[in-house]
């Protein structure tokens, strides 16, 4: 197979370039990514779980001081490379210590439901690191579908992607959705409750199922809660009264794994 040959980069050290600006509004405004199309991600880890996925960035974009260190195969990769003086990468940067390198990548077309895949949903779940991890733990408990509902934190914002750490490049992602769309799933529903239910290492836990964690104050919707197929707690011999909810789904996703905690 014939590589396509690198594209030549272009050199930026301009604040008022227009994708400079762009970058900037990807970085700084939460949703931003919807209306453009595209999202940002930074950093070698980030970059490197994209390529691994076969994604080819519409631009990467690399600090000058970095320039020569570019992995093989990422500048015939991208569509586009862009070069920014070292300053005003670190402008730009959501991070303390600036990662010199990021890609620009165009959002994933919305996918219609799949029925029978295990599946996560987040109602209404709101800190973007929260949202990151339980990604996280979808991905590595073979739950390859999450919908967002309405409310919860967007998918693809860069914190989320940061929390996320190349999760998101294995799922199957939908956001904005309401509540009454998790029913074409045709999955029983999962719910957790500090307060009531079956002790979780002693519940008979359905596979495939649909795992559905709520707001971090207020929970999983009411009516969510009386359509669940079973209500689960998970004991804290320690007396905490609840656990954060990404802690509280990375351990029910285990024990309802094939091959792990079931």
């Amino acid at each position: 197979m014939q590589h396509a040959e690198p594209v030549q980069p272009v050199f930026v050290a301009s604040r008022d370039n227009p994708l400079v600006r762009q970058l900037r509004r990807l970085c700084e405004q939460g949703t931003a990514y919807r209306k453009l199309g595209q999202f940002w991600i930074e950093g070698d880890h980030l970059c490197r779980a994209a390529i691994e996925r076969q994604l080819r960035p519409a631009v990467l974009v690399v600090a000058e001081s970095w320039w020569g260190q570019v992995p093989p195969g990422w500048l015939e990769g991208a569509a586009r490379t862009v070069v920014l003086a070292d300053k005003l990468f670190a402008d730009i940067s959501a991070l303390e210590s600036p990662a010199k390198v990021g890609f620009v990548l165009d959002l994933p077309p919305t996918h219609a439901l799949l029925k029978d895949v295990p599946s996560v949903v987040l109602d209404r779940v709101q800190d973007a690191g929260n949202v990151g991890s339980i990604l996280r733990s979808a991905a590595a408990f073979g739950f390859r579908q999450v919908l967002a509902l309405q409310g919860t934190a967007g998918l693809w914002t860069p914190k989320v992607l940061r929390a996320g750490m190349g999760a998101h490049f294995g799922l199957l992602l939908a956001e904005g959705l309401a509540t009454d769309q998790v029913h074409a799933l045709g999955l029983p529903m999962l719910v957790t409750s500090s307060h009531q239910g079956v002790d979780l290492p002693v519940a008979g836990l359905p596979y495939p199922c649909a795992w559905v964690f709520g707001h971090e104050g207020q929970g999983v919707d009411g009516t969510l809660l009386e359509q669940a197929r079973v209500r689960v707690r998970i004991p804290q011999p320690g007396g905490e009264e609840s656990l954060n909810v990404a802690a509280a789904a990375a351990i029910c996703l285990y024990s309802s794994a094939p091959g792990a905690g079931r």
